[in-house]
């Protein structure tokens, strides 16, 4: 399994959100490759993942960028929250 971590620039917020993703899945013993983007790339990047995390502020930006791809795209509130984040993986992946 492929995650995909994004944000606008892909330098610190997506390597925030792609370190706090590796951790929820190890609470949800589940493995996967997380890797971090930023939002010019996210076609290319996204191109065999299964899951997309991002913003609600760039949800809709992502979504017109990756197409027509199968990626679920998994919108987090709080980068920090590494329960939110388990909460939403568990539920799109579980």
């Amino acid at each position: 399994m492929r995650i995909i971590a994004v944000c606008g620039s892909g330098i610190g917020t997506s390597a925030i959100l792609k370190v706090n993703a590796e951790r929820a899945l190890g609470r949800l013993g589940l493995t996967a490759v997380v890797d971090a983007s930023d939002l010019a790339s996210i076609a290319v990047a996204a191109s065999d993942a299964q899951v997309v995390l991002t913003s609600t502020e760039l949800a809709a930006a992502v979504r017109t960028a990756l197409g027509r791809s199968h990626a679920e795209i998994i919108e987090v509130v709080n980068y920090f929250d590494v329960e939110e984040i388990s909460g939403k993986l568990e539920e799109s992946l579980g």
